[in-house]
């Protein structure tokens, strides 16, 4: 009896591993590219999953990427602009004193 109950366990344990990678896999398959454009041409969030045959929370899950996205684009703009303006400007100076140009 014992035995049989360790089996069964082993196999609720198999069969959940095998759903639970199963379901990454479906949630790849959104393209958050057409989705973004689909609500920037001004169709709601429904009319979108209705239209592209996915759930409306695939729709949410794509704007909180773009919104991620555009967060850390804008913070990785902001402190790395200031420091490359800097780099850039001390690169050039040395070759604009070496310069033919310059004397």
């Amino acid at each position: 009896m014992r035995r049989m109950a360790i089996v069964a366990a082993s196999a609720m344990l198999g069969i959940a591993l095998v759903f639970s990678a199963a379901v990454p896999a479906l949630a790849a398959k959104v393209d958050c590219d057409a989705v973004m454009t689909a609500l920037g041409s001004g169709k709601k969030a429904k009319e979108v999953a209705t239209d592209m045959k996915i759930s409306v929370s695939s729709v949410y899950r794509c704007k909180r990427k773009a919104k991620a996205a555009a967060k850390a684009a804008a913070k990785t703009q902001g402190k790395g602009s200031a420091a490359r303006e800097a780099a850039q400007n001390k690169a050039m100076a040395p070759a604009a004193a070496a310069s033919p140009a310059a004397q």
